[in-house]
């Protein structure tokens, strides 16, 4: 069977190509900030539960969780979860990583708005992810063009969803840096590595954007909707 080439893998290469740079991109800014231990010499974990008693939040958890960067606060279950070598950590990445959690965790805690937006949107970026391409290619090879555009739709709230993550993430990133110099956590000089650190972490979301916006353009090629709109 010949190998068919689809054209329209072209308009979602320089989202991959980005993609593979900013996963390129934290690696080697985490591998180097991780050798850098932070003049405080205290642990994500330490870390994390002190913060998020300075901000006067006693209903979050800090737990471990295994994994290699796999950091993360669960919003449902009100649980901050450090992956080993953040929980156990004292180097500026750790640090900058941990802050990031707890600004998170603040972010709950306060009801900010863009982060209630993103938890309402999930189920219906979840749907829309998997649905839509299922839909579309049901719709052209029933020849539906209006199943073909429910696919292009649902999958508009992936994109939203992924539009609405960017000021979360930024968000988190800017509370995580005054946290921790406000707090005395980290001296000055150590403010510019830490925010190295978040700024190549934030990338990773700004090419899941580029992402969806390009996969959404596609699958308007795809689908046809777009010469029928110029016709």
């Amino acid at each position: 069977m010949p190998f068919m080439f689809d054209p329209t893998f072209i308009l979602i290469l320089p989202a991959i190509l980005l993609a593979l740079y900013a996963q390129g991109k934290v690696k080697s800014v985490y591998a180097k900030y991780a050798n850098y231990r932070a003049m405080s010499s205290i642990t994500g974990a330490e870390l994390a539960r002190r913060l998020l008693r300075d901000q006067r939040i006693d209903s979050v958890e800090v737990e471990l969780v295994q994994g290699h960067l796999t950091d993360h606060y669960d919003p449902r279950k009100k649980v901050l979860r450090l992956s080993p070598e953040i929980y156990h950590g004292t180097s500026l990445a750790a640090l900058g990583i941990t802050a990031h959690e707890v600004g998170h965790a603040v972010q709950h805690e306060e009801g900010y708005t863009m982060l209630v937006l993103r938890n309402m949107i999930v189920p219906f970026a979840s749907i829309g992810s998997q649905a839509a391409f299922p839909l579309l290619f049901i719709g052209l090879i029933l020849g539906s063009q209006s199943l073909a555009a429910l696919g292009v739709v649902v999958f508009m709230f992936a994109v939203a969803f992924q539009f609405i993550t960017l000021p979360v993430e930024y968000n988190a990133s800017s509370r995580a840096l005054a946290l921790l110099s406000e707090g005395g956590y980290i001296t000055a000089e150590e403010e510019k590595p830490v925010k190295k650190v978040l700024n190549a972490a934030a990338l990773t979301y700004v090419a899941a954007t580029a992402m969806a916006i390009m996969q959404l353009i596609r699958l308007l090629v795809i689908s046809g909707l777009l010469q029928r709109n110029n016709d």
